[in-house]
């Protein structure tokens, strides 16, 4: 698994997600962007038991080659509006687009948490290319919330 961007929660829900569940995984982000050092160094505590592995680099080209699943998330969340243009700048490189599908596995899966800035961190023709799974996830993702909302009302309608 390769996650290419921020390291925010969404990378940082993925350090310890792998973790738990033995999953090998690299966050490619830019200097200064990495997820946070406590969640880190806590993930790779839990990945001796499952034998994952977490590594951070900064070489987007090294995190997508022979990548089974490509995951990105927007540059920019809430918050952060005013850094949206230093952010654009020094993610680019990071974008999830032909050529670093390229570099996967020929069967790569694209993932997206929605919503997408499309043309920024990831291109029209991958997130409506035939690797991706973006739609399907958000399905999903709905089924699980929807099945949270039943269980927290105690199975009521």
């Amino acid at each position: 698994m390769a996650f290419l961007g921020d390291g925010n929660n969404v990378a940082n829900s993925w350090c310890t997600g792998a973790a738990r569940t033995g999953v090998h995984l690299t966050i490619a982000c830019p200097k200064g962007y990495e997820p946070d050092p406590s969640i880190l160094h806590q993930a790779r505590e839990d990945a001796k038991e499952t034998e994952a592995r977490i590594q951070v680099v900064h070489d987007p080209a090294a995190a997508a080659r022979g990548a089974d699943i490509l995951y990105t998330d927007v540059w920019t969340s809430m918050g952060q509006e005013e850094e949206r243009a230093k952010r654009a700048k020094a993610f680019q490189p990071f974008q999830v687009n032909r050529a670093l599908v390229g570099l996967a596995r020929p069967d790569v899966l694209v993932m997206h948490c929605l919503p997408a800035h499309r043309g920024e961190e990831i291109t029209d023709e991958v997130i409506e290319g035939p690797h991706s799974v973006v739609f399907d996830e958000a399905e999903n993702r709905l089924h699980v919330q929807k099945a949270l909302l039943v269980a927290l009302l105690g199975g009521r309608p």
